[in-house]
């Protein structure tokens, strides 16, 4: 802290923490000559924005320069109050071997709740989606996804080894296939294996899964193979950073598609905030048969000025 007070060329700290010393030291920011964030992206994602505003703001004028692996209406906001006309540099660094893989689709929602009003709208038409399988990262997922279908749609849906025993459930892959009834199966990543999934015709998945292996392994096109495939992955702000690790290792972009007009958005409610208090509430007592009035001689009529109750108390404490 000495030599922060004494002055540096560079200093490093996160955002929340940059912001502590700021304020602890009162120092003056007007002579940095350049304000940098870096893993922007990771800052939004922890929720970090404040203290990154806040410390832009306090520098009258410098230049900035903001690193992020992606760009989304998130990010925008944190840096648009400090910074007017962002000029940007796009950089793709693509793996020179280009993955020859299923046609693939990208939806970007902003929340979960959205991924499961399009989920249910585009398994809504049975005459597209006579099979599909829909992948999550969790068991307990599986079955929000599975909770939050259309009564219709829950006798045509099932989970691979569900965790609750009133949820459709198949123990295998197999009974998928032979099930005439079931035409979508939910599975979570933490359950299964290797999966075969020849001949079904749409791979969804709901979430973008924590290892990229695992999703390239799914989009991967054999040689021969009798049926085309559509492979749709949904994503929210936070997922686009593994989209773009995926995009690189597979040496292409994924076409973004438009949400459907009928899509219902849903939008996260903000906590409200405590209303401030500013007059004193008044005390609403609960009086039983035992209460009774104070006589009119107890009852107090006068009171104490600060300077006299400090005395009284000081009285009181040192005898």
């Amino acid at each position: 802290l000495n030599d922060l007070a004494d002055g540096c060329d560079i200093v490093v700290a996160t955002p929340d923490r940059a912001r502590a010393i700021y304020l602890k030291l009162a120092l003056n920011l007007n002579k940095i000559l350049m304000f940098v964030v870096d893993d922007a992206e990771l800052i939004v994602k922890q929720g970090l924005q404040l203290p990154v505003v806040e410390l832009a703001n306090s520098i009258q004028k410098c230049q900035h320069l903001i690193f992020s692996e992606v760009m989304h209406d998130r990010l925008d906001k944190m840096i648009s109050p400090f910074i007017k006309q962002p000029f940007s540099i796009e950089i793709e660094d693509f793996d020179e071997t280009t993955v020859s893989t299923h046609p693939q689709l990208l939806y970007q929602v902003p929340n979960f709740r959205t991924k499961l009003n399009l989920l249910s709208l585009l398994l809504d038409d049975a005459e597209v989606f006579t099979k599909a399988v829909v992948f999550v990262n969790t068991r307990l997922t599986a079955e929000k996804v599975y909770s939050s279908l259309k009564p219709r749609l829950k006798t045509e849906v099932a989970i691979l080894n569900p965790v609750f025993f009133e949820s459709a459930g198949l123990e295998n892959i197999n009974e998928f296939y032979d099930n005439e009834e079931v035409r979508v199966l939910v599975i979570a990543d933490e359950l299964q294996g290797s999966l075969d999934l020849g001949n079904i015709p749409f791979i969804i998945h709901a979430e973008v899964p924590e290892e990229k292996g695992s999703f390239i392994s799914r989009i991967i096109q054999p040689k021969l193979e009798a049926e085309e495939v559509l492979a749709i992955t949904f994503a929210t702000d936070f997922e686009l950073p593994m989209v773009r690790k995926i995009e690189q290792a597979i040496g292409q972009k994924i076409p973004l598609a438009e949400l459907p007009e009928n899509l219902i958005i849903d939008v996260e409610q903000k906590a409200t905030e405590p209303k401030i208090q500013t007059h004193k509430a008044k005390a609403v007592e609960e009086r039983g048969a035992a209460f009774h009035e104070k006589k009119a001689s107890n009852a107090k009529d006068y009171n104490f000025s600060s300077g006299l109750k400090a005395k009284m108390s000081k009285k009181k404490k040192h005898g």
